[in-house]
């Protein structure tokens, strides 16, 4: 089992910056991948950037690269998210999700192959 807890989270102007962090716990040696999903008020989930736990590969959503920036620390059992210059309509909940399966391509944006998920963190960008 892997314990995900978010944390960062809160209101923040629109062309500001704002960092999102992850902690895991548990079982923090078999994630192979982890990866930053966000609900948007009246939206499905989607998937916003993911990375690989070893090695450090990271993907993103097309739209989103260059804005936003993951990371992992990995003495720390730590992932982050960096958002710069957030816009309105990254509003949203933010989760971290974690998954041991071997990962890659679109198969990022399937969230179903993420088997622990964090309770999330709210991010409110105002304009």
């Amino acid at each position: 089992q892997v314990q995900l807890v978010e944390s960062g989270g809160g209101l923040v102007q629109a062309g500001g910056s704002l960092r999102l962090s992850c902690i895991a716990s548990g079982r923090t040696s078999s994630p192979y991948a982890m990866g930053w999903f966000r609900q948007a008020p009246g939206k499905e989930r989607e998937f916003v950037a993911g990375i690989r736990w070893s090695g450090g590969t990271t993907y993103y959503a097309g739209r989103l690269k260059g804005r936003f920036t993951i990371s992992r620390d990995n003495a720390k059992n730590m992932m982050y998210l960096q958002m710069n210059s957030p816009e309105p309509g990254d509003t949203g909940v933010y989760y971290c999700a974690a998954t041991e399966a071997r990962i890659g391509g679109s198969q990022w944006y399937d969230e179903s192959i993420f088997r622990y998920w964090g309770q999330g963190t709210q991010v409110t960008v105002s304009s």
